[in-house]
């Protein structure tokens, strides 16, 4: 991916025939399904391709256990059904992981047994493996660090496990193998109208400080969080859709929880499953379930959301965490639709919702990174009616995503990167310097910069730190060790002088402090 021929391709084409405002799952997916099926597609992002919620996941491709609690059949299914699609087109990316349930009173054993049995079947032929029943022992055995006083046992399930900001580049890469044109920091700041219809947008490019017009047939806003400020934009009078509610991870060393299995606690006290997740080497807790009506790029954890984790987290782990223990705090903002009748967002169904203004904007909210194909798929045919384009089927059930490759290790390093992985070590070859670790403590090499520039349309130190890399979500004080040496071979890549690496370099330790604790 080239920034500067996608601008060129932009420029060229006086008319296009599906525009997307928004680089996160659901944008990225559109714009993936929109080219692949022939369209003439655009995606302007207005910061970097999954900068919010999209990279702030808990990291699981999963049919959702508390909407099977919650009776919602019919969206479990269709995520289990996704589940499996993305289990066989993109197998470098998604991996099985294996879920255990603590049993610590006597009749949780056969209720979480049954329900677990049920969303066994709901999988149906694209299921993983069947979920079993373990004794204390083998419970013990499979996570050493679990409290053993009162544990009666426990049930193991599976479900997919994912780095979201990496499938959210690889969509990218998708979408632009299929014809889709996007681009990152470009910023639509109002539309275009003729007789009360939008027929374009807008948009200012953030980098190079130019702005331009664009024109298309269907225009598609898929914003997340932001979806109602570019409603108003069109609209002021519009109502809100949007309910925001804020999920808060913390970071842990994987001395807390040993062994390759995850543990998912049913049950919290605001009524939220909370996972206990082993991802990258570390152990990921999470989520939190807090309602906000700010919807901001950068969210910050609150203290009393950091104090939860660690308590719940404690309950089961017999080495109790402590706020010093964290090695990084990230926050995300889910853009739930709003329903009157719902009082927590706890209970808010993750379903999607897709409506069209007066002036044939299509918004798309809600929903969340498993079901991000169907979503996709949906829009897009809502789009193909208000277009006015020629119909054509959705064809991405079968489409393998970018580096597809089977028979990697998804433990190893470089494995996300698939086919791509003989391209990174040729340029290691190459370029003898790159092939150094940047930190002890941290799984990436410097080569995943240059690579990161090159093609994946990093543009900031952030972009390398927090997405390409997930440095900062790892370790954010081992990162700011390293942020002065990549802050400098950002710059010699990019041709920037010193300046431009100072402001870099303080912007991105500005940002740094929101993942401490």
């Amino acid at each position: 991916m080239n920034r500067d021929k996608f601008i060129e391709k932009m420029q060229e084409t006086p008319l296009w025939d599906v525009l997307i405002i928004g680089g996160g799952a659901t944008g990225l997916g559109s714009a993936l399904d929109a080219a692949a099926r022939g369209y003439r597609t655009l995606l302007l992002e207005q910061s970097d391709f999954a900068k919010g919620t999209s990279s702030r996941s808990t990291k699981l491709i999963h049919g959702g256990l508390r909407y099977l609690q919650q009776g919602n059949i019919s969206l479990v299914t269709e995520a289990l059904y996704e589940r499996g699609l993305l289990c066989k087109n993109a197998p470098h990316l998604i991996h099985h992981l294996p879920f255990l349930v603590p049993n610590y009173h006597f009749w949780e054993g056969p209720f979480y047994g049954v329900g677990l049995k049920i969303y066994d079947l709901l999988a149906g032929e694209l299921g993983i493996e069947s979920s079993k029943h373990l004794s204390k022992e083998e419970t013990l055995k499979q996570i050493p660090n679990l409290v053993a006083k009162d544990l009666k046992g426990g049930v193991v399930y599976y479900d997919g496990q994912f780095d979201d900001a990496r499938l959210a580049i690889n969509l990218a890469h998708t979408a632009s193998d299929e014809g889709a044109c996007l681009l990152n920091y470009m910023k639509v700041t109002s539309f275009i109208k003729k007789e009360k219809k939008i027929v374009g947008v807008r948009v200012k490019d953030i980098e190079k400080n130019i702005s331009y017009r664009i024109y298309a047939k269907a225009i598609i806003n898929a914003t997340g969080v932001f979806s109602d400020f570019l409603r108003k934009v069109d609209d002021p009078k519009a109502k809100s859709m949007i309910f925001p509610s804020q999920g808060v991870h913390i970071v842990l060393d994987k001395s807390f929880q040993r062994g390759k299995v995850a543990i998912l606690v049913p049950k919290t006290e605001d009524k939220r499953v909370l996972f206990m997740v082993p991802w990258h080497d570390r152990v990921l807790v999470g989520t939190t379930d807090t309602s906000t009506d700010k919807a901001v790029l950068e969210p910050k954890a609150l203290k009393e959301e950091i104090e939860f984790l660690l308590h719940h987290a404690g309950i089961y782990l017999s080495k109790k965490p402590k706020a010093s223990d964290i090695l990084s705090v990230f926050a995300g903002l889910r853009p739930l639709v709003k329903e009157e009748s719902k009082k927590s967002t706890a209970s808010t169904s993750r379903d999607h919702t897709i409506k069209v203004s007066s002036s044939k904007l299509i918004t798309i909210a809600g929903g969340k990174w498993t079901t991000y194909r169907k979503m996709a798929e949906d829009v897009i045919d809502i789009a193909i009616n208000m277009g006015k384009l020629p119909h054509r089927p959705c064809n991405t059930e079968k489409l393998k995503l970018h580096g597809w490759k089977k028979g990697l290790d998804p433990l190893k390093h470089f494995s996300t990167y698939g086919s791509d992985i003989k391209e990174i070590r040729a340029l290691m070859r190459e370029r003898k310097s790159l092939a150094k670790k940047m930190h002890k403590n941290l799984p990436y090499y410097f080569v995943e910069v240059v690579w990161a520039i090159q093609k994946e349309m990093a543009l900031t130190l952030e972009d390398v730190l927090s997405r390409r890399t997930r440095c900062l979500l790892l370790d954010v004080r081992a990162t700011l060790e390293i942020a002065p040496k990549v802050a400098s071979l950002m710059a010699k890549e990019l041709k920037q002088n010193k300046t431009w690496e100072k402001t870099q370099l303080k912007l991105f330790q500005k940002c740094a402090k929101n993942y401490l604790p």
